[in-house]
């Protein structure tokens, strides 16, 4: 009768584990695309790629414990004066203790190997010819320049399809320089150049804005970035004035 009753429950448990496991990877595979902001570069694509991996790689261990504990409260719980029921020993079960231990080190070793691959392929140039801006940080605005030109504006423009080179610096104290559409963000420091890449691939508009606290008004630097067409942005810079 226990043995009836114990594959009773690991049935229980493997149905639950099973769906909760599916729901997860749904969530995982579905939810960042639409909770994350839109992607506008290669960086922001690998970071919602990856946000999707970690998701979907985790569901199975986190369908375990939330299977667990829920098939406990539904099945396992003291009421009133009921002696409750034992459930299987789990920890004595070495296939269920060896198979968890296996997979979730396994589901471990991998998404180390894959955050490590991120974090290179995120920091890396890949271009021979990028486009190269200077970003300044102050109290409590940013200002770019683009090197060779004499260009200097208050809000960053860029073309689609080209690498770009961010080299970030600050005037005062430390500031952070976030895009948040292309998954980039750098330290801006004072007296030290920062450099740090992405390839823009959507046109549109997104924001630029600050994490670091950088004083009172640390809420309010935010600028506006615009993607154009490598003719729009050869226009742009062609019509700017000419600063020294």
């Amino acid at each position: 009768m226990t043995t009836s009753n114990n594959k009773k429950s690991y049935r229980g448990l493997f149905l639950t584990w099973a769906i909760l496991t599916i729901a997860g990877a749904l969530v995982g595979i579905f939810g960042p695309s639409r909770l994350m902001p839109r992607s506008m570069s290669d960086n922001m694509h690998l970071t919602i790629l990856t946000m999707v991996v970690f998701t979907v790689a985790a569901a199975p261990v986190a369908a375990g414990v939330y299977a667990s504990a829920l098939y406990a409260l539904r099945h396992w719980a003291h009421k009133g004066s009921e002696v409750p029921p034992s459930g299987p020993a789990v920890r004595e079960n070495a296939m269920f203790v060896t198979t968890w231990l296996i997979v979730s080190t396994l589901l471990t070793v991998f998404l180390l190997i894959w955050g490590l691959g991120a974090l290179a392929v995120d920091n890396s140039s890949t271009g021979k010819n990028p486009l190269v801006v200077d970003v300044t940080g102050q109290q409590w605005v940013w200002s770019f320049s683009y090197p060779g030109t004499h260009v200097s504006s208050p809000q960053l423009y860029l073309p689609d399809n080209r690498e770009v080179e961010f080299r970030v610096t600050s005037k005062d104290v430390t500031h952070g320089f976030w895009i948040v559409n292309m998954g980039i963000q750098v330290d801006a420091n004072v007296g030290v150049i920062t450099t740090i890449h992405t390839t823009p691939d959507k046109l549109g508009l997104f924001n630029i804005r600050c994490e670091q606290f950088c004083g009172l008004n640390h809420a309010f630097m935010v600028t506006v970035g615009h993607v154009l067409t490598p003719s729009q942005f050869a226009s742009w810079l062609s019509s700017q004035p000419q600063q020294a």
